[in-house]
């Protein structure tokens, strides 16, 4: 059975139509009465809503990001984490949390099966990166860099 959306003018896409695509996707559906429909009947307020959503989550990516210089699944879960906040509002992260998820339940069954390996990989990671952090602050490595670019 085909589904046809309603047709709307300018006037309804600008008052934050939930049919209506905005470049990042149609909102997620959400229970009738609720507060995110509260919140979306809001056009000012749905757009902040989406935008703290996104920031949220951005946040979270970053975060993964940053951990992904150490070795180990260390970055996995705030990924997975910010993207199950976009997810919750953006169809494109909800596909794409899906793959993710599929690929972080493969690195955890990998990391089950080789424990030790796992354990010691993480662990030295976090023991380097320690090692990194003392050292910029034992030998001031920041005022150092500041100097010779000269700042």
């Amino acid at each position: 059975m085909a589904t046809t959306t309603p047709s709307h003018d300018a006037t309804t896409r600008e008052a934050g139509c939930p049919h209506c695509r905005d470049g990042l996707g149609k909102a997620a559906p959400v229970e009738h009465g609720s507060l995110r429909d509260r919140i979306r009947s809001k056009p000012g307020l749905a757009q902040a809503w989406r935008v703290g959503v996104f920031v949220a989550g951005l946040v979270c990516i970053a975060i993964g990001l940053a951990l992904s210089v150490l070795p180990g699944p260390l970055t996995i879960p705030p990924l997975l984490l910010g993207l199950w906040i976009w997810s919750s509002e953006f169809a494109w992260a909800r596909r794409l949390f899906e793959s993710f998820k599929r690929k972080a339940r493969d690195a955890w069954a990998h990391a089950t099966q080789h424990p030790v390996s796992s354990a010691v990989i993480t662990v030295g990671g976090i023991v380097l990166a320690a090692v990194v952090v003392w050292a910029v602050g034992h030998y001031g490595l920041v005022d150092r860099v500041k100097d010779a670019v000269g700042l």
